[in-house]
C-alpha cells in the first residue's frame, strides 16, 4: 500500500470512529458528564473555602480527567471486536500500529478533547487563577493523549475477555499514576508560583513515547487476542 492509500485509510478509520461515537453518543456523553459531576461535587462537598478548594482542585481535576477516560476505554476496539472488523484491520496489508493510532486518535477526540473544552467553564467553580487555569489546561492537552494510547495496550490485551472493565483498571491505572503525579503538580506549582518546567518536560517526554511504542504495543496485543 503506498503512503497516499495509506493515509487516506488513516484518515478514514479516524472519521469513521468519530462518527460512530456521535451517533452512539453514550460513551463520549458519559465522559463528559462524569466530569461535570466531579467538578460541581467537589466545592459543594467541601465547602467554599478559596484556599481549601485551589490546594485540592489539582488532583481532584487530574483524578476525574484520568477515571472519564478509563469509562471510555471498554469501548475502544470492543464493537470492532464483535462484529469482526478488528480482525480485517490486523490484516490489511499496511502498518497495523498506524492503524491502531487513528483509532487511538478517534478516542482522544471524543473523550479527551471534550474534557479540554468544558475545563475553562468549570475552572472557576474551583477558584482556580487563570494561570492555574492556563497550566491545567497545558497539561491535559498533554496528559489526556498518554491516557488513551496507554489504555490503549490495556484494552488490546482484555478486549478478548468478557466484563473485562476490571481488568482492565488493575492494568493500566498504576501506569496512569506517574502523568496524574505531574499534572496536578504543575497545576499546584503554578498556583504557588514555582516552575513548573520539569513537570511540563516529563509530561512531554510521556508523551512522545506514548506515541511511538503505544500503538506498536496495542498492535502486538491485538493480534495475541485475536489467536
Amino acid at each position: 500500500m503506498n503512503r497516499t492509500g495509506l493515509f487516506a485509510l488513516f484518515t478514514a478509520i479516524i472519521r469513521r470512529d468519530v462518527m460512530i461515537a456521535i451517533r452512539n453518543g453514550a460513551d463520549a456523553a458519559n465522559c463528559v458528564v462524569f466530569y461535570v459531576i466531579v467538578f460541581t461535587l467537589f466545592p459543594l462537598a467541601i465547602g467554599q473555602n478559596p484556599a481549601q478548594l485551589q490546594a485540592l482542585a489539582p488532583g481532584v481535576i487530574w483524578i476525574a480527567a484520568l477515571l472519564a477516560t478509563l469509562l471510555g476505554l471498554e469501548g475502544l476496539f470492543r464493537s470492532d471486536f464483535d462484529d469482526g472488523s478488528l480482525e480485517q484491520l490486523v490484516l490489511t496489508t499496511g502498518p497495523v500500529s498506524l492503524l491502531i493510532l487513528g483509532k487511538i486518535l478517534a478516542h482522544w477526540c471524543v473523550t479527551g478533547l471534550p474534557l479540554l473544552l468544558v475545563t475553562p467553564l468549570l475552572a472557576p467553580m474551583m477558584q482556580l487563577t487563570g494561570l492555574s487555569t492556563a497550566v491545567l489546561l497545558l497539561t491535559l492537552l498533554i496528559g489526556t493523549p498518554i491516557l488513551s494510547l496507554v489504555g490503549s495496550v490495556g484494552t488490546a490485551l482484555t478486549v478478548g475477555t468478557r466484563r473485562g472493565g476490571v481488568l482492565l483498571s488493575l492494568i493500566v491505572l498504576p501506569l496512569y499514576v506517574p502523568v496524574l503525579v505531574f499534572g496536578s503538580t504543575a497545576v499546584q506549582n503554578a498556583g504557588l508560583g514555582l516552575p513548573i518546567a520539569g513537570q511540563i518536560y516529563l509530561l512531554t517526554a510521556m508523551a512522545v513515547l506514548a506515541l511511538c511504542f503505544a500503538p506498536i504495543a496495542a498492535a502486538a496485543a491485538i493480534k495475541i487476542s485475536l489467536n
